[in-house]
């Protein structure tokens, strides 16, 4: 039955994941809390693994999630799952694009769905951030995590900071190994 229900639920994020792994965490997260798989805090330890590790978000998300409820068959059938639509979308749409590219109603849907895109990423980004800093006040009990808000801080500074010396700004690699050297430090020798 597992395995059944991971596939349904990352075919589900496979076929209405669109603009990309960062659009499909709220997806993701909704399916995740509704099977009772993983709680929020759980699903924030993915997310960071699935984010550090190579490959395309979803797929890691998703092969994270099949293997903690199914074994390596469930995360087979998990990344089969959320692979499979996009596979066949991209199949169908390169027949066909070719007639619809110059299509200027084509090019408007398009650019109509860029910012509702920006806009799930910006607003998924924004409750990560809040409830892992101030997630304890958020479910009832005291206290704000210092180290997580400076830590946000300091990495949205050296961000936003590369930007104004580089155009392109830091690498997101860099970035995330930065994160991580900050994390060992700041919550490794607790």
């Amino acid at each position: 039955m597992i395995y059944l229900e991971l596939f349904v639920a990352f075919l589900e994020v496979g076929l209405f994941s669109f603009g990309g792994g960062y659009v499909s965490i709220p997806l993701i997260r909704e399916i995740v809390l509704s099977y009772g798989w993983m709680d929020d805090g759980m699903i924030t330890y993915m997310i960071a693994v699935s984010e550090s590790t190579p490959g395309p978000l979803m797929v890691n998300m998703a092969t994270y999630v099949g293997s903690s409820q199914g074994g390596i068959l469930g995360a087979l059938v998990a990344t089969l799952a959320v692979v499979l639509p996009a596979f066949l979308i991209i199949i169908l749409v390169t027949s066909i694009l070719r007639r619809f590219i110059s299509n200027r109603y084509f090019q408007a849907a398009l650019s109509g769905m860029r910012p509702c895109i920006i806009g799930i990423i910006m607003a998924m980004g924004i409750f990560l951030m809040v409830q892992n800093c101030f997630g304890s006040i958020l479910s009832g009990t005291d206290g704000i995590d210092i180290m997580a808000v400076i830590m946000a801080i300091i990495l949205g500074a050296v961000y936003w900071g590369s930007r104004a010396v580089k155009k392109n700004g830091i690498s997101p690699i860099l970035l995330i190994i930065i994160s991580a050297g900050a994390g060992v430090l700041l919550y490794g020798f607790k």
